[in-house]
């Protein structure tokens, strides 16, 4: 009898791991709570996968031998708690995704922000070399999608603690955790200790042979580094100190250090800018080093990136106004990074579904940079209660255009329109790419 894997989920990642699940010949069945796509619906059908949506039914989903879960599904659903009574294993798809990569090479990065931009920085390093690579994961198409449609030589996977909670055997020849801070708390039952965890899993099935790629600068990755058994090769990055292995900022120029080779190189060549972005391109060439990328190529390649959308995007100037869309800072910190590479008068666009966020982080940067606040969001009490007393002007709104408009209002020549909402989008939006689109939108219609 075919072996039964069911697939919670029918978003990228669930619906690529559909399709992996046939093409390696299981029995398939796709189930998901809420509805489905039409693109999806269109990839399911013409795959012949039975799949329903708007809820699950237990009778088909409990016969299951294995279940693959999308990272979106909280342990604590009705539906992951019966299927844990009845013992049935429960996978990660970058885990079932996995199983079928042969000697291709996976170069994973997780950490709670900078992530995307440093697994894109990869990935154009390695393109730009002239590897057979693909980008996947949180970025680009689901990890196993790439593997049954398109398999690669190299993946550069995005990976979140969502994902990395449900693995078994996951292995990354390069791991990097650009750094650790209070995010998704509400997942993790509120327990920092849990989410850190989560984090170095990315590391818990390294051999000797690879390399595990840390911030030495980040306080909670160096306070836990000792708390689990790393067997990977250490190849930290700092701006605090030269080392002899890994790679180090010192009078604005980068140097990497690796086996015996060297490179250095001015981080006024940096593409992308701001300190922030100095630790994004030194995780992304210790990476690159860690393939054996040759030194040129990742000099070049570092020069011709192109900043993502929704990262710090430069959206327009208007009448000497500069707008700003950096609707990917969903935490504080990322906001945090935004703020501190400004350097003009800021109106800052902030709000939307708070995580538990603790904007004290944010106080002596607002106080010094933001003349007002503009809020987006259904309930900004928390936004006016931490920055009430700091900032002049703070200003409810209701929607991308609106928030747009009033930002506008305040500004004058010479100034930034920052969004940067250190909030999750779920209260007006579909996701952070629709806010930045929107936000996008009402800029070009002022």
């Amino acid at each position: 009898m075919k072996k039964r894997v069911v697939i919670l989920g029918a978003g990228e990642s669930g619906v690529g791991a559909a399709l992996l699940a046939k093409e390696k010949g299981f029995d398939v069945f796709v189930s998901d709570g809420g509805s489905i796509a039409d693109s999806y619906i269109k990839e399911l059908n013409d795959h012949q996968i039975s799949f329903e949506q708007g809820g699950h039914d237990e009778e088909l989903i409990l016969n299951a031998d294995e279940v693959v879960k999308s990272p979106g599904i909280p342990e604590k659903a009705l539906i992951i708690k019966k299927i844990r009574e009845k013992n049935i294993s429960i996978i990660s798809e970058i885990e079932f995704a996995y199983r079928y990569i042969g000697k291709s090479k996976i170069v994973a990065i997780t950490g709670s922000n900078g992530k995307t931009t440093t697994t894109a920085l990869t990935y154009h390093i390695c393109k730009h070399a002239g590897q057979d690579c693909a980008l996947v994961g949180n970025i680009g198409f689901s990890f196993a999608r790439q593997v049954a449609q398109d398999p690669k030589s190299i993946y550069v996977a995005e990976i979140s603690s969502f994902q990395l909670d449900d693995i078994v055997n996951f292995r990354p020849q390069v791991a990097v955790i650009t750094n650790i801070t209070e995010d998704h708390l509400d997942r993790y039952d509120y327990k920092i200790e849990n989410y850190i965890s989560s984090k170095f899993k990315i590391t818990a099935n390294q051999q000797e042979g690879d390399v595990f790629i840390y911030n030495l600068d980040d306080k909670t990755t160096n306070e836990y580094l000792n708390h689990y058994p790393i067997k990977s090769t250490k190849a930290p990055i700092t701006m605090s100190k030269e080392i002899p292995q890994g790679a180090y900022l010192t009078n604005a120029k980068m140097y990497l250090k690796w086996k015996n080779e060297e490179m250095q190189m001015s981080v006024e060549d940096f593409a992308i800018k701001g300190k922030h972005n100095q630790y994004n391109s030194m995780a992304a060439s210790m990476a690159a080093t860690a393939l054996d990328i040759r030194k040129e190529k990742i000099r070049e390649a570092l020069q011709t990136f192109e900043s993502l959308q929704h990262r710090m995007e430069k959206v327009a100037t208007i009448k000497g106004v500069e707008f700003i869309n950096d609707s990917k800072a969903t935490n504080v910190n990322s906001t945090w990074y935004a703020l501190e590479s400004m350097n003009k008068p800021v109106i800052m666009i902030l709000g939307g579904v708070d995580k538990g966020n603790d904007y004290d982080l944010l106080k002596e940067l607002v106080s010094e940079k933001v003349k007002a606040i503009i809020c987006m969001g259904t309930d900004n009490a928390k936004i006016h209660e931490a920055f009430g007393e700091i900032v002049p002007l703070i200003v409810d709104t209701e929607s991308a255009k609106e928030a747009v408009q009033s930002a506008f209002h305040y500004a004058n020549k010479g100034e930034v329109v920052l969004l940067s909402p250190a909030c999750a989008s779920f209260d007006l939006f579909k996701n952070y790419e629709d806010r930045g689109n929107q936000f996008k939108e009402a800029v070009r219609d002022l």
